[in-house]
């Protein structure tokens, strides 16, 4: 048996900048109706650099978790931007640094039960410092922290997001 699920209807509920929501009927293998609630995101990239045995992170205030979230650099993509440009671009928005290039590490599907996200996760090469190109309405704040401890405080729980311990996971192993 086939464990295909069929589309009958897509019923856009909200249209937004970041993202839309879903409201799908669909056919299970079986024949029988269903309904699933799906988020499209356009995806985006978070990019691991390394400088002298320590990593760059950003902090920023999370509103859905209501505080501050410590993570790699990481944003959405432009349109169809290609997730490396993305990488090398928010590397330079958000930590005023250049990369080269940037080789991939992997790509995630952070959440497969209801939206369509594609995080690229890359490692920065051949990096030089330039300046922060913020969006207007981001704040954060860019912090080294040495390898090492970056350790620690994953045994420790300090770090949360989920791309940032896939990419650290996969790096620091």
């Amino acid at each position: 048996m086939e464990f295909k699920e069929k589309t009958v209807n897509k019923n856009y509920i909200y249209r937004g900048k970041i993202l839309n929501l879903r409201k799908d009927d669909i056919i299970l293998p079986d024949g029988n109706g269903a309904v699933r609630e799906i988020v499209e995101h356009v995806g985006g990239s978070t990019v691991y650099c390394e400088l002298d045995g320590k990593i760059l992170f950003v902090k920023q205030y999370r509103y859905a978790f209501g505080k501050e979230i410590l993570e790699l650099p990481a944003g959405k993509r432009d349109g169809d931007e290609p997730l490396e440009q993305t990488a090398i671009r928010e590397l330079e928005e958000e930590g005023g640094l250049k990369a080269e290039r940037v080789e991939k590490i992997c790509e995630i599907y952070p959440s497969t039960g209801y939206t369509n996200e594609v995080i690229g996760i890359f490692k920065a090469v051949g990096v030089k410092k330039t300046a922060m190109k913020l969006d207007k309405d981001e704040f954060l704040t860019g912090v080294w922290i040495d390898k090492e401890q970056v350790k620690k405080m994953i045994e420790n729980g300090e770090i949360n997001d989920a791309k940032t311990l896939i990419a650290l996971l996969y790096v620091l192993r």
